[in-house]
């Protein structure tokens, strides 16, 4: 049976690529009307996350346990002022009159508790209130505050790098402490020169202190270096300091052997007896030369080990400028020497030594989160305040973990101001009925997927508990219903 085409009816074709949700572009033009709304609307969604963090790792029952109150008695109490703000710096203020841009925001104060916020005037009246006792609490509180987050992460370093830098931090006015010192961005401006440690793995916040305008000693760097017992986690076995030139002294050296720490210090005015015959090349570089020997400099207790490498000062110049050639050898090379207790080889040390270069863009970053603001005059308050910006950049740290546990896509760390973008600013809508309170989101949000993610892993701590008495560490390969049944197990057997 033949069919004529007049009878034959072929089949429509199917439109390819077509979004099976798509949604219409809404133009808008300058005829637009506006209006307003009766529902709560706040640009900060992602603070939720941020609470559910704070209840995973019991943060309101730890800190009071830990934090050492004031003198001055408050109405609200010194927990309503610490997450206020905490919360101010975590959405990218950084000093106390930024208060009166978020003041309104309906996620702020729900997450505070009051209709609302008082005055400014209210926070700095607390901050000028505590000092170098409310300083050290921190530093306790984030000692536990990481021990609990690297258990429900899997994060299990038995061996990490913690790196030691100072930075500059200009003052104008009178500032208690500030003096003039060391200054390259601004010469002879008046500063603070505070100090820092951060673990390099997980480029956490581990130690600081506000300090003053002068370059650090040999002894106060000894006695920076022996807090560090209580406050690295109980699953380090190896500690490797690495510092630079600023903090080479004997004490130092001898403050890492007195704790049992590795260490990798680079050495100024001190020229070691290195061997003429013992410099070789590595690779296919045979200008860049390394060396060791064991040396001691005047008034060191007994011999270390130095390391060196140098260049040849030619590679330094442009081909067009002319070479100077020196009289001696020593001359034509330039010098990178180290004083480490490793003992691998020397171009091994140096490389490991390198890696400490990250710590300058974690010192830049935590400044930009807040470490540069000033807020008094009061050197105690100003340290108490420190510390405050620090559990500020920690609390980014484990957020940023936990929305990528488990992904495999996520190979590069994020910055704070980058993650900031993702996973905070995000439009939210408070909704409330039947005695029950709601944040909706958008569910046209391109990083659904992220922000349900970190939701989930954060809802799994709060509804899990014992996994913060666990003393299981996981690994970061185990599934996590199996982590959720080890910890069952182990609560039950406890």
């Amino acid at each position: 049976m033949v069919k004529s085409e007049k009878q034959h009816n072929p089949k429509r074709g199917i439109k390819q690529g077509e979004k099976e949700h798509g949604r219409k572009t809404r133009k808008i033009k300058a005829s637009t009307p506006h209006g307003y709304t009766d529902e709560y609307m706040s640009p900060y969604g992602g603070l939720l996350p941020l609470v559910k963090l704070w209840d995973g790792l019991k943060f309101e029952s730890l800190f009071s346990e830990v934090y050492c109150e004031p003198s001055r008695e408050t109405q609200y109490g010194s927990l309503f002022f610490i997450k206020g703000l905490l919360l101010l710096l975590f959405i990218g203020f950084c000093r106390l009159n930024h208060f009166v841009y978020i003041c309104e925001d309906p996620m702020l104060q729900g997450i505070l508790g009051v209709e609302k916020l008082p005055a400014v005037s209210t926070f700095w009246r607390y901050l000028q209130s505590i000092g170098h006792n409310q300083s050290l609490s921190l530093l306790q509180l984030m000692r536990v505050l990481r021990e609990r987050a690297w258990r429900n992460l899997g994060i299990h370093h038995e061996r990490i790098h913690i790196d030691v830098d100072t930075t500059v931090e200009t003052v104008y006015g009178s500032i208690q402490g500030a003096k003039r010192g060391h200054n390259p961005g601004h010469r002879g401006k008046k500063g603070l020169r505070p100090v820092l440690a951060f673990i390099s793995e997980t480029r956490e916040y581990l130690a600081g202190k506000l300090r003053r305008g002068e370059t650090i000693s040999g002894r106060e760097v000894a006695r920076f270096i022996l807090s560090f017992a209580k406050l690295v986690p109980s699953c380090v076995k190896c500690v490797i300091v690495r510092m630079d030139a600023e903090m080479y002294s004997w004490a130092a050296v001898k403050a890492c052997l007195r704790r049992g720490y590795e260490y990798i210090i680079s050495a100024k005015r001190t020229r070691p007896p290195f061997d003429p015959k013992g410099w070789y090349s590595v690779g296919r570089d045979k200008e860049i030369q390394y060396n060791s020997c064991f040396f001691q400099p005047q008034g060191w207790e007994k011999a270390c080990r130095f390391v060196a490498q140098r260049i040849p000062k030619e590679r330094e110049t442009a081909p067009s400028e002319p070479v100077q050639f020196e009289l001696f050898e020593d001359d034509r090379y330039k010098y990178r020497i180290f004083v480490s207790s490793l003992t691998s080889k020397p171009h091994q040390v140096i490389e490991e030594y390198d890696g400490r270069a990250g710590a300058e863009n974690l010192i830049g970053e935590a400044k930009r989160e807040g470490l540069a603001a000033i807020p008094t005059q009061k050197f105690q308050s100003n340290q108490a305040y420190f510390q405050i910006v620090m559990l500020s950049y920690n609390l980014w740290r484990y957020m940023m973990a936990f929305a990528h546990v488990n992904d495999q896509e996520q190979k590069t760390q994020n910055t704070i101001h980058v993650a900031r973008l993702k996973l905070l600013f995000i439009a939210a809508k408070i909704v409330s009925g039947n005695n029950r309170v709601k944040v909706n989101y958008s569910s046209h949000l391109s990083g659904k997927e992220r922000l349900d993610r970190l939701i989930h892993n954060l809802d799994i701590l709060r509804k899990h508990p014992e996994i913060l008495n666990s003393p299981i560490y996981w690994h970061k390969g185990r599934q996590r219903p199996m982590q959720k049944i080890f910890c069952v197990k182990n609560a039950a057997w406890g």
